[in-house]
């Protein structure tokens, strides 16, 4: 597509949703820029749009969002939106060439933890969540029942800024069931290079045998490694500022043991649930990259998140959901552990279909 104007855009919105409480009488944190050429410069978002914030009216905003944090962010996003519009038939859209962000657009969540609070870190850490899927958002939603985000760089230290160095590291599971496993025996390049057992044993991805090729939707790893094993796909250098590294998972029997879904169709449309996740446990086993000689990195998680990114589509898509999410930084349950609870409740689902048969 090519276009003599211009389309960017600025969320400084942060995960907490704290934005206006913690920094009174600035303006709610959107903010973009978009012009025209024709014959001359025409800006259609003026420096007074973008300062606009909690108590000022703008065209479209409804009278009982003024005041509401929140809610005023997202209507200003949308105003901003409609500045920058495109007239088109049927329909105006929009697009941005440039969007960067911080954050989500979530209205629901919660208001951050007390300063200090220590950040959930592999292993020893659980999130327990209640999930009701209404609607996925279609074949293309990559919903995820979990994803969880940090960033170190490829030798193991912490990031500290440099976007040369820093990578940013993601582990998702997607749970719509019409996501296919693009790793396979045939494709090691969308597979890790290797797959870690509850016991911590390492199976290797051209083990055909053994490989759990199913358990992986998709792997990319960050592009600024210098030791990567062949053959390898590297995440997309222009969505992150700086280096990344993806692990994408299915639902497959192998998650069992941390909670996670074993098949697919768990937790989706119409099987609402409350999962108990053992998240540090698998975050730790996962594969990441790392330099070879490098101490291993501290596996701090900075962002938790649920929900969709719907990848592509030739038509308008809704995904809708409510969620309650909350982690905890304590020793999980052991997985000899967890086998014998499940083993119980298993004992106990059977007893039970005996009596109703016996009744």
């Amino acid at each position: 597509m090519q276009r003599d104007g211009l389309r960017v855009a600025f969320e400084a919105w942060n995960f907490c949703n704290e934005v206006g409480r913690e920094a009174p009488h600035m303006g709610s944190p959107r903010a973009a820029d978009c012009f025209d050429l024709s014959g001359s410069l025409t800006h259609k978002v003026t420096e007074s749009d973008n300062r606009l914030g909690v108590g000022s009216s703008f065209p479209g905003l409804k009278p009982e969002h003024i005041n509401n944090t929140d809610l005023y962010a997202i209507e200003k996003e949308l105003y901003l939106g409609s500045l920058c519009e495109v007239a088109d038939t049927p329909r105006s859209w929009q697009f941005w060439m440039v969007m960067l962000k911080n954050g989500n657009y979530d209205t629901r969540s919660g208001l951050c933890p007390k300063d200090g609070k220590k950040l959930p870190e592999s292993p020893n850490f659980k999130v327990r969540l209640s999930l009701d899927i209404k609607k996925g958002g279609g074949a293309k939603s990559q919903f995820y029942l979990l994803e969880i985000g940090s960033c170190w760089k490829n030798n193991g230290a912490p990031c500290d800024g440099d976007v040369l160095t820093d990578v940013t590291r993601y582990s998702e599971m997607i749970i719509n069931p019409e996501t296919p496993a693009w790793c396979s025996p045939t494709k090691l390049v969308n597979c890790p290079p290797f797959h870690i057992t509850p016991d911590n044993k390492k199976i290797y991805r051209k083990d055909t045998a053994n490989f759990p090729y199913s358990a992986y939707h998709f792997y990319c790893a960050p592009g600024n490694a210098q030791h990567l094993e062949q053959p390898v796909s590297t995440c997309d250098p222009y969505s992150n500022p700086q280096a990344q590294e993806i692990v994408q998972l299915l639902p497959h029997p192998i998650w069992g043991d941390y909670g996670y879904p074993t098949k697919k169709g768990d937790g989706w449309v119409g099987d609402a649930r409350t999962w108990e996740l053992d998240v540090g446990g698998l975050s730790s086993r996962l594969y990441f990259y790392q330099d070879p000689g490098t101490p291993p990195a501290k596996r701090k998680w900075t962002s938790i998140d649920s929900g969709t990114e719907i990848f592509d589509s030739d038509k308008d898509e809704v995904a809708e959901w409510t969620l309650i999410l909350n982690w905890l930084v304590k020793k999980p349950v052991s997985i000899e552990q967890r086998k014998n609870l499940n083993q119980r409740e298993d004992e106990g689902k059977r007893g039970n279909s005996v009596k109703k048969e016996n009744e």
